[in-house]
């Protein structure tokens, strides 16, 4: 019997979590305790943070978070009521975006600083201290090479594109994860997902996902993949509720980890 021999390290809250190969097959451990097993390394090491994941006190998994959806929206993302209170501004937002600075043109013109302005200024997806230095930032001399590297990250969705919008953004305290994934899932919800930290690591937590022990401030790419897995993972799990693109994943996870306990509002 061949040495085991451990592949992975990680943490999950309090947990210490290893995943450990040895003859061909893979156990996931936590503190020190096999909690998984099985012959695909990232199946287990997924599987592995789920089980971890349950002895959180906010765990309550992905049938949790759908019951708790699903009380304040009974029919889903079809409700009248999911519509009008998280979908339709953002979409309104989408349409404003796609008319007056469409991706392609963006991607290379100019001028369009104050048009971008206006669409972040358009929800209330990001703080009122964040616009107001964005202001500063879409109004100065970098404003067409922050709008392109914007349109450049929706486009390539790379390391290389991050790096190069955090530089640009870094100097107006503007590069946070907020304003670098906005735009993108605006332009493209099919591909991209807007990161609000404190709510999606909330919800990380609650489903047993590992972007709640990923995520970092500083502008990792690693950090965006994660995410996106997240939005994949959680996708699926919705499929038969038919979610449309990440907006509705965005907005099932702000519902699941924003709507207060004790609120007895039900949007049909």
């Amino acid at each position: 019997m061949a040495k085991a021999t451990t592949i992975r390290n990680g943490t999950l809250g309090k947990h210490v979590l290893r995943l450990v190969e040895q003859d061909g097959q893979f156990f996931g451990l936590a503190d020190g305790k096999i909690c998984t097993q099985g012959k695909n390394a990232d199946e287990v090491w997924d599987q592995l943070y789920n089980e971890a994941g349950k002895s959180d006190p906010n765990y309550f998994g992905f049938k949790g978070a759908r019951a708790r959806f699903l009380k304040f929206f009974p029919n889903g993302f079809q409700s009248d009521g999911y519509c009008s209170q998280e979908r339709n501004y953002k979409i309104a937002a989408k349409e404003k975006l796609d008319a007056e600075a469409p991706l392609k043109s963006a991607l290379s013109g100019n001028g369009y600083g104050e048009t971008i302005l206006s669409v972040y200024r358009a929800t209330n997806m990001l703080s009122p201290f964040e616009k107001t230095k964005l202001q500063d930032a879409l109004r100065g001399n970098d404003a067409d090479e922050i709008v392109q590297s914007l349109a450049k990250f929706a486009v390539e969705g790379n390391q290389n594109a991050l790096a190069r919008l955090g530089a640009v953004l870094k100097p107006y305290d503007s590069a946070k994860w907020t304003v670098v994934t906005y735009l993108p899932y605006l332009w493209q919800p099919d591909q991209h997902m807007f990161l609000k930290p404190e709510a999606t690591k909330d919800f990380a937590t609650r489903v047993g996902h590992p972007f709640s022990s990923h995520y970092e401030a500083r502008l990792n790419h690693s950090v965006y993949e994660s995410l996106r897995d997240l939005a994949d993972r959680t996708n699926t799990e919705l499929n038969d509720l038919k979610p449309r693109d990440r907006i509705d994943i965005q907005s099932f996870i702000w519902v699941v980890g924003a709507y207060q306990e004790d609120r007895e509002d039900v949007y049909p």
